[in-house]
């Protein structure tokens, strides 16, 4: 099992997972479909995809199968694959799943926090205030740190492997628009009373607590969905 401490970011830069000759077909073509290189309703072609990647068939069989368990792909009786649209649906799914997942995760660790735990939740929020969302990417990786401390001894590897594909996927759709001043206000005060509600060992209140901070990154982000495309 990872730890903090050796943990790699999950945040990534999609070219950047795209060369990798170390992912899965499964990693790379669900990154392609997150980052646009595979277009919405774009017709998913088994040997074609096998020939750019460079595989037999099969798995890219296997990973077009995963990727529609996950939503990623639609699947019409003689019509094959295609490119589900990451659309306003798609982010809502994907928060109101995160709203059920992520409170059980922090009520667990309410439960086995230790003094350490709450003074480095404590120092990665204050790097957090300092950058004051300056630097998109060292923001998230920040936020990623203060997350996963919370979940990255769970028991549930499962629900904690969920929960990093999906918050993958919500980063990567949240690139293409800037954080408002009173998103960015909310977050940093959500971080804030749930460290109070951590530090005074109240389960039920940091599970409030983050299902409100879940609630408003999906919106927020649905919102920004809105507004480009009403002025596109």
């Amino acid at each position: 099992m990872s730890t903090v401490a050796d943990m790699k970011s999950s945040v990534y830069e999609g070219d950047e997972l795209a060369e990798d000759g170390n992912v899965s077909v499964y990693e790379r073509l669900r990154d392609d479909i997150i980052h646009g290189r595979l277009k919405a309703n774009e017709r998913l072609k088994v040997a074609e995809l096998a020939s750019r990647m460079g595989t037999s068939t099969n798995p890219v069989r296997e990973a077009l199968q995963q990727l529609r368990g996950e939503g990623f792909v639609i699947m019409t009786p003689n019509r094959g694959a295609r490119v589900r649209p990451i659309d306003q649906e798609f982010v809502r799914d994907i928060w109101e799943i995160e709203v059920l997942i992520e409170p059980a995760l922090t009520r667990w660790f309410v439960g086995i926090a230790t003094m350490a735990d709450i003074e480095e939740l404590e120092r990665i929020q204050a790097e957090i205030e300092d950058l004051n969302f300056l630097d998109e990417m060292k923001h998230s990786n920040l936020d990623l740190q203060f997350h996963r401390l919370m979940y990255d001894r769970h028991y549930n590897r499962h629900a904690v492997d969920l929960w990093v594909r999906h918050r993958q996927i919500l980063w990567a759709i949240s690139r293409g628009f800037p954080t408002s001043l009173s998103r960015q206000s909310s977050v940093l005060e959500e971080h804030r009373e749930l460290i109070a509600c951590i530090r005074a060992q109240d389960a039920d209140g940091a599970a409030r607590a983050i299902a409100r901070h879940v609630e408003g990154s999906g919106r927020h982000i649905v919102e920004r969905m809105r507004l480009d495309r009403r002025r596109s």
